[in-house]
């Protein structure tokens, strides 16, 4: 899901994430005997009821829930529509309309698959996502091999059959050894199976 940057008591700064790539990963991974743990930011659907559910408002509590988990966790898949900013000093009160605009200062959040792919285990695997407007095989690639992740999901969004809300998605898999997979436009349900397939296959080789 996405993260609520609070502004004010009343407002906050966020994105479009529904939850529902997210949630489907989750209930994939479920029927596959997992153990899964959902730390999600607010969202439209509701997670899967077997799973253990972490909720947290800003990006600042979802970078602490997952890396106070990081340690005994097999699988990390970074799907949630981070925010990349938070807002500098929120106020403690409404802040009235005043005719005269609102400034506000924003500072960066911290990177939360990154700082996963920073400190995991050779054992681990951990997989980010990329949710682009433009250039989406370039920019995956760099924050694939930035954030040292095993794979990463890279999907077109701003479109209407792919992006935040839609019931289907327009993505591809990125690996470490380079190789591209192709996932065209699917239900979020379909490419959550494939993605629970190909990180199988992962863990498996990991393994050897």
């Amino acid at each position: 899901g996405a993260n609520h940057e609070p502004i004010d008591p009343v407002r906050f700064i966020g994105n479009r994430s529904s939850g529902k790539m997210g949630y489907a990963i989750a209930y994939e991974a479920l029927l596959r005997g997992a153990t899964v743990t959902v730390i999600t930011g607010p969202a439209e659907v509701q997670p899967p009821v077997q799973s253990t559910v972490i909720q947290v408002q800003t990006a600042q509590e979802m970078h602490d829930a997952v890396m106070e988990r990081l340690p005994t966790a097999d699988v990390i898949i970074g799907a949630a529509a981070v925010s990349d900013y938070r807002v500098d000093n929120p106020a403690t009160q409404k802040q009235k309309r005043n005719g005269s605009g609102m400034h506000l200062d924003l500072t960066e959040n911290p990177d939360i698959i990154a700082a996963v792919g920073a400190g995991k285990k050779p054992s681990q695997l951990v997989v980010g996502f990329a949710a682009e407007t433009n250039d989406l095989i370039a920019n995956a690639q760099s924050k694939l091999k930035k954030k040292n992740l095993d794979m990463i999901v890279a999907n077109t969004v701003g479109t209407e059959n792919s992006g935040f809300g839609a019931e289907t998605t327009d993505a591809r898999f990125l690996l470490a050894d380079g190789s591209i997979e192709e996932h065209p436009i699917m239900k979020k349900s379909e490419l959550a199976e494939k993605l629970m397939t190909r990180i199988v296959d992962l863990l498996v080789s990991k393994a050897d």
